[in-house]
């Protein structure tokens, strides 16, 4: 027995050494938040007070000082994040994760990222340069001089944070126009529609925009078969990049004018729609020095307020979503592929030799061209695969020509004037030096303007381009060259309109006689037409009515599908349950009703089962990640389209309706096995959650739990409390119907008392998992509640950085 007593009374040592060291960890790893440090780096003292919800108002004697606070404040709340953010912008994912990040280090290489950052970075001067400098400097002090303990990440993976660079930021706003562009690759979907389907069904499986007609085009489906060209064009490329370019996703915006407003001056709102992460993407923060007084979203990573207020005018950003990506067919010489065809005959690639470095492997070294247009993006696949040919030998490469690379920093240089502008007219000015990602702003200042302006590099393509950039065009044809960019002053914008009100939700932001090409892809004008109900529905706004907008979770999108659900019937012992919640559902995605999940169920379903056949199971999945196909559904449904609607691989003509009732079945047997057999009991809710992924522990069972963030949510793609619902399986958890997509952050601002200003993101302040602000914002946030912009309170912690 005694050595029993001794093995408990060793293991009970061991116990109470093992929580010591955590606890002892756990306070080492929090960053200092009171008293003073010494630092190396600004001219004068830098104060941090940080409010009870850990939001920093950083005070210094010079907007440089002022940066590199705010350096130093994400830096000790969001170090993994930053170095996420940097190794995203290098291409080096896979030094920290392994082999199979390198698919995407990868493609970040052959697209040049790192090329692309280094030349803007050239090209920034003067107070813009000094600002980047000193904020990188912030970074680099914490790291240096008071990093006590890593964050877990950096312990469990094995890593040490590096020194931050500016070249880092300008890589890190690249790769944000990345995730808020998507055309490539609706191009190459097209171009692999058409090799299985004839144009015009192509234009049906992705619809122009409502009352439009497809853009007049060459006959692309011909043009391809004629060039040799498959189906795995592109592929490889796909399948490696990093996500962007969401459909039915962007963001909400807008301004309503003092003579619609109770209080007689503007109010704003904003809501931009982003990937949710662990931590959000956006840190708030208070910059305060000579010259400047500012509050809102930052970015770890980038030295300014992207979205937010100053002591003049406050603005807010939505998704324009340009056509300023277009993909070239390079044809390769045959008897030298180190040259490819160009209108004038043949030239060299531009070529650069890299090695990929791989934890637990070997390095993999890479070749990574470019042409006249741009990266090549085949590049990112093995030798061979995604071009036309054989393996090995391929006939074609494929580049791209994006605004976001070219060597112009007008978007950083941009970003800062809008910190400092004092009047509506000098932020629309500002905005003409924005490049991409391009941008609807709205903007109000405390005069009493308000203003939308359209912000960004639009490239011009001549009127003998046949294929209007909606699909890969030969390399070797100038007439699909660019011929210039539209110039800033001529791009969609509105100042002072007499209706009292601008809002933008990605809809279409022109009139059908605009003279300028901006893009055939608008997002479907849902969201748009239910803000715009509801702004009308008031003569008068305040505050609260515009987060009753910001709350608001009804889908015209359901709506208008609902009557094809309530016409259905199936053979199913719920089916009558399940109509019963239909009969009273008016579109109001509820997270505590059963409609809902219903209604999604069933279009999950009857997507799948009336394209999927057409085209091809594999195309249709993989598309899934970024597309619903709701706008083609509609077409099919509201036509009776019996093409469409037969399944192609039985004998048998298969009506819609059918289809509909097979759809209908197969929902009620999902949702049985999910949520039980009591259909009044299910809960939309129960299936739709709200993810904040965590970079990389979501993928990872044993540590989902810890860091990610869940909670259930309504709301739909299409709604202005926008939650965009995926029907695609969760790679890991096999969910459906996840949320992961959503507004990260919202804001309402108040030109005439910014006192009541407010805002909220979607996590917490803090990135590191043990601190008390790393989850606190999730459950105000999913309430749609708010904290102030401005705050007038007694700092809960103040720490002071005093100069070496």
């Amino acid at each position: 027995m005694k050595w029993l007593k001794r093995s408990l009374w060793l293991l009970l040592a061991l116990a109470v050494l093992a929580g010591s060291a955590a606890w002892i960890y756990r306070i080492r790893a929090l960053p200092v938040t009171d008293g003073s440090l010494t630092v190396t780096g600004p001219k004068g003292e830098v104060r941090i007070d940080r409010d009870v919800h850990g939001i920093p108002t950083i005070r210094a004697g010079s907007i440089e000082d002022a940066a590199f606070g705010l350096g130093f404040a994400h830096a000790q709340d969001r170090l993994w994040q930053l170095e996420t953010h940097r190794r995203i912008g290098a291409g080096r994912l896979a030094e920290a994760f392994g082999p199979p990040a390198v698919p995407t280090d990868r493609f970040l290489r052959a697209l040049g990222v790192q090329r692309a950052a280094a030349a803007q970075w050239a090209n920034v001067k003067g107070e813009e340069r000094s600002g980047m400098e000193a904020y990188a400097a912030g970074i680099n002090a914490y790291l240096r001089e008071h990093l006590r303990a890593r964050p877990p990440e950096f312990l469990l993976l094995g890593l040490e944070p590096e020194q931050w660079t500016p070249q880092d930021s300008m890589a890190w706003a690249v790769m944000m126009a990345w995730d808020l562009g998507g055309n490539w690759s609706t191009e190459l979907l097209r171009l692999r529609l058409s090799l299985k389907l004839p144009l015009e069904r192509v234009n049906e499986a992705i619809p122009p925009y409502p009352g439009e007609k497809p853009l007049a085009t060459a006959d692309y489906a011909a043009l391809f078969r004629s060039l040799g060209l498959n189906g795995e064009l592109g592929r490889q490329a796909l399948l490696a990049a990093p996500p962007s370019g969401i459909e039915g996703l962007g963001s909400n915006n807008w301004v309503v004018a003092g003579s619609h407003t109770e209080t007689g001056k503007p109010l704003l709102a904003n809501d931009p729609h982003l990937k949710l992460t662990s931590p959000a993407l956006w840190y708030f923060a208070r910059l305060e020095a000579p010259g400047l007084k500012v509050a809102g979203a930052t970015m770890p990573g980038l030295p300014i307020v992207v979205l937010g207020q100053n002591e003049h005018v406050a603005w807010g950003f939505t998704n324009t979503a340009p056509d300023v990506q277009d993909l070239y067919l390079e044809r390769l010489k045959p008897d030298d592929p180190s040259q490819y065809q160009t209108p004038t005959g043949w030239a060299a690639f531009e070529t650069w030799q890299e090695v990929i470095k791989v934890k637990g492997a070997a390095d993999v070294p890479v070749t990574v061209r470019a042409t006249r247009h741009g990266p090549v993006i085949s590049d990112a696949g093995e030798v061979g695969e995604g071009v036309t040919g054989p393996k090995g030998k391929p006939a074609y490469a494929l580049a791209m020509r994006w605004t976001a690379l070219d060597a112009d920093p007008g978007t950083v240089e941009a970003g800062l004037a809008f910190n400092r502008a004092a009047s509506v007219d000098e932020f629309v000015a500002a905005s003409a030096r924005y490049t991409a990602p391009m941008q609807n702003m709205v903007v109000a200042d405390k005069a009493g303007r308000i203003a939308f302006v359209a912000a960004g590099k639009v490239p011009q393509r001549s009127p003998a381009n046949d294929l209007k950039g909606l699909v890969p065009a030969p390399g070797w044809d100038a007439r699909y060259d660019w011929t210039g960019f539209l110039e800033p002053g001529r791009t969609p914008r509105e100042i002072d309109p007499p209706r009292g009100w601008v809002a933008t939700a990605n809809q279409r932001i022109h009139p059908a006689d605009y003279p300028h090409y901006i893009t055939s892809d608008w997002a479907v004008p849902y969201r748009q037409q239910r803000i715009e109900q509801l702004l009308a529905a008031r003569p008068k706004h305040t505050l609260e009515s515009l987060a009753a907008i910001q709350r608001d979770e009804l889908s015209l999108a359901t709506v208008r599908l609902l009557p094809h659900l309530l016409a259905t019937r199936a053979e199913h012992p719920l089916a009558a349950a399940a109509q019963k919640e239909l009969a009273g559902f008016d579109g109001v995605m509820a997270a505590d009703r059963a409609a809902p999940a219903i209604f999604y169920a069933w279009a999950r379903h009857l997507t799948e089962l009336v394209l999927a056949d057409e085209l091809g199971a594999d195309l249709y999945q993989q598309q899934l990640g970024s597309r619903a196909f709701r706008d083609a559904l509609e077409l099919v449904l509201e036509r009776n389209d019996a093409w469409w609607c037969d399944d192609k691989a039985t004998p048998a003509a298969e009506t819609c309706a059918q289809r509909s009732g097979e759809a209908l079945r197969r929902a009620l047997d999902e949702l049985q096995a999910k949520l039980g057999g009591n259909v009044s009991a299910w809960r939309w809710g129960a299936l739709h959650i709200a993810r904040s992924e965590h970079r990389p522990f979501s993928k990872v069972k044993a540590l989902a739990g810890w860091f990610e963030l869940r909670s259930p949510v309504g709301g739909d793609t299409y709604t202005v409390n926008v939650s965009r619902v995926s029907l695609r399986p969760d790679g890991t958890t096999g969910e459906y119907y996840l949320d992961e997509h959503g507004p990260s952050l919202r804001a309402l601002y108040d030109l005439g008392d910014p006192k009541q200003s407010r805002f909220m993101h979607s996590s917490g302040q803090s990135g590191l998992v043990f601190s008390p602000w790393y989850r606190s914002f999730v459950q105000p946030w999913t309430a749609v509640q708010y904290v102030p912009v401005w705050n007038d309170q007694a700092a809960a912690h103040s720490l002071v950085l005093t100069p070496r």
